[in-house]
C-alpha cells in the first residue's frame, strides 16, 4: 500500500517557499533592490577597514581584536549584500 502524496496545486498541500523567503525582513515588503543604495551600504562598510591598516607588531595583543572587528564589518556587509540579493530573488 502506498502513502498518498498530495499535490502541489491542491488546497492544503505544503508549499515550498521561494528562495530568499526564509530570509528576516524578507517577507511582505515590496521593496526592490536600491543599487546605490547598496554600493553605498557597502562601500562606508569597506572604509571603516580602511581607516586602521591591519596587522600590528608581533606579539601585539590588540591584534585579535582589530580581527574580530574586521570580521564584523565583513559579516555587515555580507548581510547588506544578502539582503539585496533577497529582494531580487522575489521579483
Amino acid at each position: 500500500m502506498t502513502t498518498p502524496t498530495p499535490r502541489p496545486n491542491t488546497p492544503g498541500a505544503a508549499r515550498v517557499p521561494l528562495p530568499g523567503q526564509h530570509l528576516p525582513g524578507a517577507a511582505g515588503h515590496g521593496e526592490l533592490a536600491d543599487p546605490d543604495k547598496i554600493r553605498t551600504e557597502v562601500r562606508e562598510l569597506l572604509a571603516e577597514l580602511a581607516d586602521r591598516p591591519a596587522g600590528g607588531a608581533p606579539g601585539d595583543e590588540s591584534a585579535g581584536t582589530d580581527l574580530a572587528r574586521r570580521a564584523h564589518i565583513l559579516e555587515q556587509a555580507h548581510e547588506v549584500l544578502v539582503q539585496a540579493l533577497a529582494t531580487v530573488d522575489k521579483i
